[in-house]
């Protein structure tokens, strides 16, 4: 007697099969299926055993990738030359060669100065050998050297950011004060001042009076590196406002007070920065040295030793000498009519010498202490037609005012400013700072 029929045979086969079938999909314990094939799946005798690894990015100074090479930062000392800087390191033989052989015309190693940045990339070996040499002139220049292969020179620029910013500021006793109150950096106090020099005596500024400034900053790696253009001034002086305003009208930027009136002259007033003035011109002084009264006809600029000396206009080096009284001088020409003398220099700088051409605003000398002085400073002379006058209160012609074609342009750049100014609050006590992004 059969005990199954040969359906219920059938069923029971296809439910067996079904079950499989389940089980093989759904049966997950690190196993593979009945269903996979060779390689699906990774048994645990074939796993990867574990690794960690380090990535190192790559470091970048002046372009190139410095991870595995040795940086050396110093500043150029007196009286170095290029190949002393390389000195306890090694160079290869090929490039020392292709260095002294580089005409000037390529590079001038004269230009490489005292406490000016250089940078050695220097191989980790035995022998200290140098791959490149990088010298920084200013903060935005770098020349890079290359020594791998052969000699190769390249000259690059940083990106210079330049943001504008507002300040505003009350004399509370000096200008000095005020500015170091403010934290306002000199280069922009010295073309503050040049602005307004032939307007405002500097020297005579009163409790209240107050300035707003708007100007433009330019920074390299977000580190300011110096001023740029000003863009519009308004200062209060002894109850009078004074504007300066910027305007191009096809020859450069120059600064215009309200009426379309140069702000400019000829001739700078001071020929150093901004500082305090320790004796006037007088007809009858007494010298602190020979004890006696005489005409001092000069103006005196009370300044620590080595502060750079400028010309107050171009012209035409006269004298560049030592003279017992007059220490280490320059007197330089400007024109048939005026004349500028800088005297008790600490030294007369590099090239100026009888019969160069200067320009307004270069470098002529240091002050020091040299000839008939008793301390650092400089002694400013002026002559008008041959005759010595008081150089601060010298009548000097100013540059032609803004162009009749131009005004209707001129009169819109006035406006704006004078709107963006308005809008800038004077302090009450102290300085106010504002910065903006351009």
């Amino acid at each position: 007697m059969k005990v199954f029929s040969t359906t219920t045979k059938t069923v029971w086969i296809v439910v067996a099969s079904l079950i499989v079938a389940v089980i093989s999909f759904f049966w997950i314990d690190s196993k593979t299926s009945i269903f996979s094939t060779h390689g699906d799946f990774v048994l645990e005798s074939d796993s990867v055993s574990h690794v960690e690894r380090e990535i190192v990015l790559p470091v970048f100074l002046h372009g190139m990738v410095v991870n595995n090479l040795l940086v050396v930062e110093d500043e150029v000392k007196r009286n170095q030359r290029f190949t002393d800087l390389l000195s306890g390191y090694t160079v290869p033989v090929t490039i020392m060669q292709q260095l002294n052989l580089l005409p000037r015309s390529v590079y001038d190693f004269r230009k490489i100065s005292a406490h000016k940045k250089y940078t050695l990339l220097v191989e980790h070996d035995s022998l200290k050998t140098v791959r490149a040499l990088v010298y920084e002139p200013n903060a935005v220049d770098y020349v890079v050297f290359h020594f791998k292969d052969s000699l190769m020179i390249e000259s690059c620029q940083r990106r210079v950011d330049t943001l504008e910013r507002q300040i505003s500021g009350r004399i509370e006793s000096t200008l000095s004060h005020t500015i170091e109150a403010l934290n306002i950096s000199h280069d922009l106090t010295n073309k503050f001042v040049d602005i307004f020099a032939w307007q405002v005596d500097f020297q005579r500024l009163q409790k209240g009076d107050q300035f707003k400034l708007i100007y433009e900053e330019n920074l390299v790696d977000e580190v300011p590196i110096g001023i740029g253009r000003i863009v519009g001034v308004y200062f209060e002086h002894s109850n009078s406002g004074y504007y300066a305003f910027p305007f191009d009208q096809g020859d450069g930027a120059d600064y215009f007070d309200e009426k379309g009136n140069s702000l400019r002259k000829a001739l700078l007033k001071y020929p150093i920065e901004f500082t305090r003035i320790s004796s006037r011109y007088s007809k009858n002084r007494f010298h602190p040295v020979v004890k006696v009264f005489r005409p001092h006809l000069g103006t005196d600029f009370a300044a620590p030793t080595g502060t750079p000396i400028r010309s107050v206009g171009d012209g035409i080096i006269e004298e560049a000498q030592y003279k017992t009284n007059n220490g280490n001088y320059v007197k330089v020409r400007h024109n048939g009519t005026y004349t500028t003398g800088y005297l008790h220099m600490s030294k007369i700088a590099s090239g100026i010498k009888a019969g160069t051409r200067v320009k307004q605003g270069q470098t002529i000398g240091y002050v020091g202490s040299t000839g008939l002085a008793t301390g650092p400073h400089l002694c400013y002379r002026f002559w008008k037609n041959g005759v010595q006058v008081d150089a601060l209160k010298i009548e000097l012609p100013p540059s032609q005012p803004v162009k009749p074609e131009y005004f209707p342009a001129y009169e819109n750049v006035k406006a704006a400013i004078i709107k963006r100014l308005q809008l800038i609050p004077f302090p009450s006590t102290a300085g106010e700072m504002e910065v903006a992004s351009r």
